[in-house]
């Protein structure tokens, strides 16, 4: 199938139905993919606040009620088996990679939908600039940086960033596109040098895969919805239940919607 063209609805069965396992980078094009954090109740506040105070990395799309699953931006969603594989984090350690999390699910966890700058990508991509990693069939790079984050509660942790390689020129005019989109993470919070953030090496990742990065290019970064997961490893929730890096819930809402102009 063609899953660029592929509705999210149609999408997110055959996810829940095990035929898709695979990073979501290129589905539905047009549609809001979104990062994910479920929590327990009673750390959900902190993580919300958390959220507010950090809103390139953790910009919110949705917030669920204790104990529901649907998202009211999908339409007959489960939040426990839409998503191809998810990670499950236990006092900070990562216990288990799955593709439906309903064994772990309990009646006081709050979901949250956090925007992905997969969104932006079909913008960029109709404006003439490459996406190196969907050229290359394969998971965005993303690296853990030596940029903080605002505490809030038990919450704190190093920012996330993903990246992207672009000539000088496209990394301009991407950062006038993705400027437009605040509700998935803006304009990129960094453009050239890695180590000038924190990243030792730029061909090995943190999370995702590693690309190629031609020598006309400079490496692009965005603040990225992986960041809950390097906050979970240093401030060890119970529990937080995410998804796999670059294995995200695909919403029915249109990117065209989060564009502020």
């Amino acid at each position: 199938m063609n899953y660029a063209s592929t509705s999210p609805t149609k999408l997110r069965e055959l996810i829940r139905e095990g035929v898709i396992t695979s990073p979501t980078a290129g589905m539905a094009k047009g549609y809001t993919q979104a990062n994910l954090a479920i929590l327990k109740k009673e750390d959900a506040f902190d993580f919300l606040l958390f959220c507010q105070r950090n809103p390139k990395s953790c910009p919110i799309i949705d917030v669920t009620e204790p104990g529901v699953f649907e998202s009211t931006i999908a339409k007959g969603s489960d939040i426990r088996k839409d998503i191809p594989k998810y990670r499950v984090y236990k006092d900070g350690n990562l216990v288990e990679e799955l593709t439906d999390i309903s064994s772990y699910w309990e009646e006081d966890m709050v979901c949250f939908l956090i925007g992905c700058s997969f969104t932006f990508e079909t913008p960029l991509l109709e404006n003439g600039i490459p996406i190196r990693h969907i050229e290359e069939n394969c998971n965005v790079p993303m690296f853990k940086t030596n940029i903080p984050t605002k505490k809030a509660g038990k919450f704190e942790g190093p920012t996330v960033v993903s990246m992207r390689p672009m000539k000088h020129s496209d990394a301009i005019r991407a950062v006038q596109i993705t400027s437009r989109y605040p509700g998935v993470h803006g304009a990129p919070i960094h453009i050239g040098d890695p180590s000038a953030i924190g990243i030792r090496d730029i061909h090995k990742p943190d999370f995702g895969d590693a690309v190629t990065i031609k020598e006309d290019e400079i490496p692009v970064f965005w603040a990225c919805g992986v960041t809950p997961q390097a906050v979970a490893i240093q401030s060890k929730p119970s529990i937080m239940i995410t998804h796999a890096p670059g294995h995200m819930f695909i919403s029915d809402l249109k990117d065209s919607e989060l564009s502020v102009i």
